[in-house]
């Protein structure tokens, strides 16, 4: 959502907790909102959610009162626009996440209490729910007295806007971190019990994992009632994926360790409360290997799943051996300056950008492009990275990277491609950083395949940054995908910093490239099979413009419960007893939900919820180089499971041709060596990009 939208959501909280006055508990405490400080920032950061949280939407103030203890209420004229946000009283939470290697699974139970509506009243209810910047959201179960919620996917039809279906538009994404959902029509004084899950990366630096879940929640939360009892719980269990030694470093809650085998840790966290918890939950720990180490995992198909063939997974760990060397670089930096890039989104690149040049090693070469309808370059030819040097680059920046003109990408990247032609002795590393769709895109991935394609091990990496919601998203992970490289994005402002020096810290810090694994070369078939294929296979359809690739995206995303940009996420209203499953089928329930015919059916209600996807990019926005906003979504976590088969199976695992993809796409560094970016990449590329387009 625009900024806007995050102004009247702050707002409108703040608007709540001014009626939340109105609520008279006897001789117990009334709620009343902190002192907020006086800066707009200060302000968001105080009343955005920094835990899960449920509120009140009130419309009309007059309905604001206990609905326990009715009192007298002066009437109140006019109506709250845009409707007040009171948020409710938390009754109990729990938090349950399982880490496996790189991904954390998060489920949160916690129970709410419309404390501030007449009991004769009813209002509907927001479920805000903050989580990891690249958090997915699994799914959401809602349980009140007479009636339960949950979302179920769909798949998305092009007749789909003539079935008579309720659709919200509040709800999605608030900010990239921060999924919201209404719960309509919930009495005054009803208890919400809520279960919501999502995924999340775990955050790898220096040979530690970490885990970071919001779980800070502000005093107004807390019962009135004083003796009302507060219970918090959380669990967690860490799977390092292999049998070496795990160091636990450091926890903000006092777990306590239930369970211990080699590889397995188990804790626990329960306690009767005074106040909630006022600091996120944060844990962290590392494997105890100075090495490079790995393991290959074999797990058989689930009795119920269509796909009846075996998986396996193979990841490397780099250890944490901070002497080790990485590859002599060469890099080039192509940085988009159009008229969009403007203000803060500018200086965050060229803030990242210098701080980036300072990390490379004397004997790496670099060379700078920035580009808007022209393109404009620091040096003729590969500079050394000298101290010199990288102030004359610095201070070139500063008056070089004037936000103007539009947007043309092709020629800077032919540009930097011939600067990279001579390289020999370095790892060649391009870097994209833009924040708009050109009309061009699929000639551009078509003309850096043909360049790309004959320069064998030595051919420039190229990754990706994308800025904002207005750049084609897919288009960046398939030039990332044909150039062997990453993709990263940052939809809000305040985060362009921060992870655009992990992108380029963690694609510039290679000590392994070019792996092959030859036991592959016996496969028939191979495919990888989870999200990180849904996002690969979306991508491949909109390059391809395919829709049997598009139907197959759709119907993975529909088996695994991830969103997708052919599915969508609607809120389903049960009477309490009965449940969809009564009258549809599982295989339809699993693979497609008939709209007409749900909504015609008794006890059943359904709510189009918005779009999750992060769309196609926007060519006007683009042209008309309108200023960079938060997006609607977070990028999704990456998760890789393969599938390997000796019959092949459908077109994917036909064309597949593991070796020459292994060896063309392989590499992994000791940033992204949580597996799920960079040999998780290489898998990627082989069972996604080179097998949808055919043999080359």
């Amino acid at each position: 959502m625009s900024f806007q939208m995050v102004d009247y959501f702050v707002e409108s909280v703040e608007d709540g907790l001014r009626l939340s006055k109105r609520i008279y508990f006897g001789k117990d405490r009334s709620v009343s909102p902190p002192r907020p400080a006086s800066m707009d920032k200060s302000l968001h950061q105080t009343y955005l959610p920094t835990a899960p949280m449920v509120y009140a939407v009130v419309s009309d103030p007059a309905i604001v009162d206990n609905p326990d203890l009715p009192s007298y209420q002066p009437y109140v004229h006019g109506k709250c626009d845009p409707p007040a946000l009171i948020p409710l009283q938390m009754n109990g939470i729990a938090v349950e996440a399982d880490c496996y290697l790189g991904t954390a699974f998060v489920t949160v139970s916690g129970s709410w209490r419309v404390h501030c509506i007449m009991g004769s009243r009813n209002c509907d209810c927001r479920l805000a729910i903050p989580m990891s910047e690249r958090g997915s959201v699994l799914g959401v179960e809602v349980d009140v007295i007479r009636k339960s919620y949950r979302t179920q996917l769909i798949k998305m039809e092009e007749n789909m806007d003539i079935v008579k279906v309720s659709k919200v538009k509040d709800g999605g994404f608030l900010k990239p971190h921060i999924f919201t959902m209404t719960i309509p029509e919930i009495d005054g004084g009803s208890n919400l019990s809520i279960k919501f899950s999502w995924s999340q990366k775990l955050l790898y630096n220096d040979g530690q994992f970490s885990l970071n879940i919001p779980f800070s929640f502000p005093e107004y939360v807390s019962p009135a009632g004083k003796k009302i009892p507060k219970r918090e719980k959380i669990q967690l269990n860490v799977n390092a994926g292999s049998e070496m030694e795990v160091l636990c470093r450091t926890s903000s809650h006092p777990l306590k360790e239930i369970r211990r085998q080699a590889g397995r840790l188990g804790f626990s966290y329960e306690a009767d409360v005074l106040a909630w918890s006022s600091v996120d939950f944060t844990f962290s720990y590392m494997i105890c290997s100075s090495g490079i180490h790995g393991s290959l995992l074999l797990q058989p198909p689930l009795i119920n799943d269509f796909d009846q063939r075996e998986m396996f997974f193979f990841y490397l760990f780099p250890g944490n051996d901070q002497n080790r060397k990485v590859f002599r670089k060469a890099v080039v930096f192509v940085v988009d300056i159009s008229g969009s890039m403007q203000g803060r989104p500018l200086e965050s690149v060229k803030n990242g950008l210098c701080a980036s040049l300072s990390e490379l090693n004397p004997e790496d070469s670099f060379n700078i492009i920035a580009f808007n309808g022209e393109t404009y370059l620091f040096s003729p030819s590969m500079e050394m990275a000298t101290k010199e040097a990288i102030q004359n680059a610095s201070q070139w920046i500063s008056v070089k990277f004037v936000a103007g003109g539009g947007t043309s990408i092709l020629l800077p990247l032919n540009q930097a491609i011939e600067m990279l032609s001579k390289t020999c002795d370095s790892i060649p590393l391009i870097f994209l950083i833009t924040d708009g769709s050109v009309e061009d895109e699929r000639h551009i991935c078509e003309v850096m395949k043909t360049k790309l394609k004959n320069r064998g091990s030595m051919s420039p990496r190229i990754s990706t940054f994308g800025i904002g919601a207005y750049c084609n998203h897919y288009f960046l992970q398939m030039l990332a995908l044909i150039g062997r490289g990453h993709y990263d994005a940052a939809y809000d402002i305040d985060l362009i910093y921060a992870q655009l020096q992990k992108l380029l810290g963690t694609a510039s810090s290679i000590i392994l490239a070019n792996i092959s694994i030859d036991a592959l070369e016996q496969l028939d078939g191979l495919e990888v099979s989870a999200k990180n294929q849904i996002d690969l296979l979306t991508t491949q359809a909109w390059f391809s413009e395919s829709k049997p690739i598009e139907e197959k995206v759709a119907k993975m995303s529909l088996r695994i419960g991830f969103p997708s940009e052919y599915t969508r996420m609607v809120l389903l209203q049960t009477e309490i007893g009965k449940k969809v499953t009564e009258s549809f089928g599982s295989e339809e329930i699993l693979n497609k939900i008939d709209l007409a015919k749900l909504v015609k059916s008794k006890g059943y209600d359904i709510t189009l919820l918005p779009s999750l996807g992060m769309g196609f990019g926007n060519l006007a926005a683009t042209a008309d180089n309108t200023p960079l906003e938060p997006g609607e979504i977070s990028i999704e976590p990456v998760e890789i499971f393969v599938k390997a088969a000796s019959n092949c199976c459908g077109k994917l695992a036909n064309d597949c041709c593991c070796l020459c993809c292994i060896r063309a796409c392989s590499k992994v560094n000791n940033e992204c060596a949580t597996v799920l970016l960079q040999l998780g990449a290489a898998l990627s590329y082989l069972g996604c990009f080179i097998c949808c387009s055919g043999n080359d």
